[in-house]
């Protein structure tokens, strides 16, 4: 900086206002400066900004899970709209594990981030941290900042069905402690037809019985007049694509599968797997914007509660993607030749 000024013949103080945006500076003079910087290689320190405004201008993401397909969709959300703000980010894997979720808050508060943004392991709650928190995971869950309207969501997959004339419904869910689940498949059922037969399948309660990777006993589910089958995400829905299909039945004309998330691959597969998209782009810019609101104090309109960022809309919409794995159910003769026109 002191370079730029002797280069410039200013003082270092009109230098630092220049970089910065702050003070009287002209903006001829504040150009020449930004040139000469840029022509020196000038790089502001990270460090030394904190020392003197106090804030180290990154913020913290937690995940419950890394490998999760959805999380990093999540995460480059996240990023983008921290970049707009002029944030950097550091993300830690919780690992779906409670102890591990800690230990990532305590790792980011001890780099001196200026917030976090968590996306909470199911059944977990996130207090007073000490340092402004936002909260992604459902508009159920006791702090949540934003999350998609995942009961709407849930909502759009039985009209969707229901529309196509589906009564036999299977609702299948991973566990039912999570809030995003149970909100998803309590919306489904919200709007069902009043002669709709429905149950509701858990995965990991199966698995605990007869082992991971099992399978769901859909076929049986088929056997019983069961047609729709509705997952709480596009991997569990994909999963009962490979059961079914590996048991000879033909999706959709022997039975319907709708997921949610809208994943990368869920429109490339065969069939390409109907779903609900959340809006990625909207839930991280309300929640990254509920948190500098809390950095900033500078909002009245969004308060701050127990070092968690409240933001006033915590409810995205979800939209339904319609694809190949969705369609009216049709009856099939002994031979499993549908007969056209007929609808169960």
């Amino acid at each position: 900086m002191s370079a730029i000024a002797a280069a410039l013949g200013v003082s270092a103080a009109t230098v630092s206002n220049a970089l910065s945006g702050k003070g009287r500076v002209s903006p001829e003079l504040a150009e020449k400066i930004r040139t000469k910087a840029a022509e020196l290689g000038y790089v502001p320190s990270l460090t030394a900004r904190a020392l003197r405004t106090g804030r180290s201008g990154v913020l913290g993401l937690v995940l419950p899970n890394i490998g999760n397909p959805l999380f990093p969709q999540i995460a480059q959300a996240i990023e983008n709209a921290a970049a707009d703000a002029g944030y950097g980010v550091l993300i830690a894997d919780s690992r779906g594990n409670n102890n591990m979720q800690t230990l990532a808050i305590q790792r980011l508060m001890e780099r001196q981030v200026d917030g976090i943004v968590v996306v909470p392991r199911f059944g977990t709650r996130i207090g007073d941290l000490g340092c402004p928190v936002a909260v992604i995971d459902s508009p159920s869950t006791p702090g949540n900042t934003v999350s998609s309207d995942h009961w709407q969501g849930g909502q759009l997959v039985a009209d969707h069905l229901a529309g196509l004339g589906h009564r036999n419904f299977v609702l299948i869910g991973a566990n039912p402690q999570s809030n995003v689940q149970n909100d998803r498949i309590g919306g489904m059922k919200s709007r069902l037809p009043k002669d709709a037969r429905v149950e509701v399948v858990w995965i990991e309660k199966i698995e605990a019985v007869s082992g991971p990777g099992c399978p769901l006993g859909l076929m049986d589910k088929i056997e019983r007049g069961f047609t729709a089958f509705a997952a709480s995400n596009d991997l569990h829905a994909l999963r009962a694509v490979t059961e079914l299909q590996r048991a000879g039945i033909r999706i959709p004309d022997q039975a319907s599968v709708v997921g949610f998330d809208d994943l990368a691959w869920s429109s490339v597969v065969s069939p390409a797997i109907t779903t609900v998209r959340q809006d990625m782009a909207a839930i991280a810019e309300i929640a990254v914007n509920a948190l500098l609101a809390v950095i900033d104090q500078e909002n009245a309109e969004i308060p701050e509660a127990g070092g968690i960022a409240i933001a006033q809309h915590d409810r995205v919409p979800m939209t339904l993607v319609a694809r190949q794995t969705s369609g009216r159910p049709a009856i099939f003769n002994s031979q499993g030749n549908t007969i056209k026109g007929e609808i169960r």
